[in-house]
């Protein structure tokens, strides 16, 4: 399966190099527009919102979390799919009832130039994780950790799609996006009839883990519907995306990324659930799908994943290039510094693929966690237009959400046990719920607690 796995990559390579076009224009290489100067149009927009989110860490973890806890850890992970429409409204606000050109811009308005600083650190570090977590998926899917095939595989896909993402920047991968989205529906649709046909779906798979509260699933239900008001602002990627088109074009957008988006991770997610309920004692997922499945299907099954690896790794580095040129002003913003950039990033990720942490999971919790400091920034400043949030309340709100974020990442790795015995999503469930109170009471306080500005009373005419 390998052969055939490496044959596909190489397909989909000369294709996306064929498509990313070498462009010559800033507005292309960090906006994404054409070479006309125009947006890109609304089924460009949706393909890349949704094939840029179901990236195939998201694929693996859905089905993973389907194949311990049944339907309630997939749904948990499609949970996050919400982000569309809580980002959604994020981007009207912000870009056109209030007028900004950037969530950097926003921030630095409000805030100062910490408010930027520390969005910076966050939305940096969601993108070096972004590149790790889908080559690591590949160099899984190809070998063993370590192995030469593992190795190979990792550095392949990181070279491939660096070559073309420094072509044509954003203006690149819109177009890659929408061919590998195309490529990535086909090759879902072939899977999910095959294994129908099969007979492999059935009602008796929702009670394959009956729902209860305190299990990992529905906990991590709660958890994904906590982060979401904050989720969709750390992602620059989403972000970006937002700040293409016109107002109409957007909005329809968001919205259509949103239920696609969500249908194709529960329908992957439901793989897991398959092999999950039919796994032998000690049986893992992959092995249990190809005893389930047999070879075609479970091709098809890595396909999907190797597609939506390269689809979100050329957006992950067109972010990156224009996080650190355009919105930090780091370096003069020409194409030549964005595809340093670029390379940077990737030189990142391959790095933490051999020496970091291996579970996929984790730098989805991480990320979430920190970025639940910008959950109050969403209901006061943004929602609420709160102008005269204290600057201390927005800096205390990022340090515990930073604090929170490490906790669950000793805690989870078994470097801490500060909280307990309980499952790793307990200890994440309460990490939430106290950075997102502690947010919100900062704020609170840091705008009730400013002193009014005092104006004299013009006394009315006769007294």
């Amino acid at each position: 399966m390998e052969f055939w796995l490496a044959t596909l990559v190489a397909l989909v390579a000369v294709v996306s190099v064929l498509l990313s076009r070498r462009v010559s224009l800033a507005g292309s290489f960090f906006q994404g527009q054409a070479e006309d100067g125009s947006p890109p149009g609304l089924l460009t927009l949706i393909f890349s919102q949704v094939t840029t989110w179901i990236f195939a860490r998201s694929l693996l973890n859905a089905a993973i979390l389907g194949f311990y806890y049944g339907i309630w850890g997939t749904l948990a992970y499609a949970a996050y799919y919400l982000s569309f429409l809580t980002g959604g409204r994020i981007v009207d606000t912000l870009r056109f009832k209030q007028g900004y050109s950037s969530v950097q811009a926003f921030l630095a308005d409000r805030f100062g130039p910490w408010g930027s600083r520390c969005y910076n650190v966050v939305v940096g570090i969601r993108l070096v994780s972004e590149v790790f977590a889908n080559l690591l998926v590949i160099g899984i899917l190809f070998g063993v950790a370590g192995s030469q095939a593992y190795t190979l595989a990792v550095i392949a896909l990181a070279l491939i799609t660096l070559f073309y993402s420094m072509l044509g920047g954003l203006h690149a991968s819109l177009r890659t996006d929408l061919m590998q989205m195309l490529i990535f529906l086909v090759v879902l649709v072939v899977l999910l009839v095959l294994v129908a046909i099969d007979g492999h779906f059935s009602l008796a798979l929702l009670d394959f883990k009956p729902f209860d509260i305190s299990q990992p699933g529905p906990v991590l239900l709660i958890v994904a519907l906590l982060q979401i008001w904050s989720y969709p602002l750390h992602d620059p990627v989403m972000m970006d995306r937002g700040f293409l088109a016109d107002r109409t074009t957007t909005r329809r957008s968001f919205y259509h990324a949103g239920w696609i988006s969500t249908l194709c991770i529960i329908a992957f997610g439901s793989l897991g659930i398959i092999a999950g309920a039919n796994a032998l004692a000690g049986e893992a997922m992959n092995d249990a799908l190809t005893r389930l499945l047999g070879g075609l299907p479970m091709f098809l099954f890595s396909a999907t994943l190797v597609i939506s690896a390269m689809s979100t790794l050329d957006s992950t580095l067109s972010s990156s290039a224009k996080l650190l040129v355009v919105n930090m002003a780091l370096l003069p913003a020409s194409l030549r510094n964005g595809r340093l950039v670029m390379a940077l990033f990737m030189l990142m990720g391959v790095a933490l693929v051999f020496l970091g942490n291996k579970d996929l999971f984790s730098a989805v919790a991480v990320s979430g966690t920190a970025s639940m400091y910008l959950a109050p920034v969403v209901f006061f400043s943004l929602w609420g237009n709160r102008r005269d949030i204290a600057l201390w309340s927005y800096l205390s709100s990022f340090v515990i959400a930073i604090v929170g974020a490490a906790l669950y990442f000793t805690e989870s790795s078994g470097y801490s046990a500060l909280l307990g015995e309980a499952h790793k999503y307990t200890k994440l469930l309460w990490i939430c719920l106290s950075v997102l109170a502690s947010g919100c009471l900062l704020f609170w306080l840091g705008d009730a607690g400013r002193k009014p500005v005092l104006r004299p009373v013009t006394q009315p005419a006769g007294h």
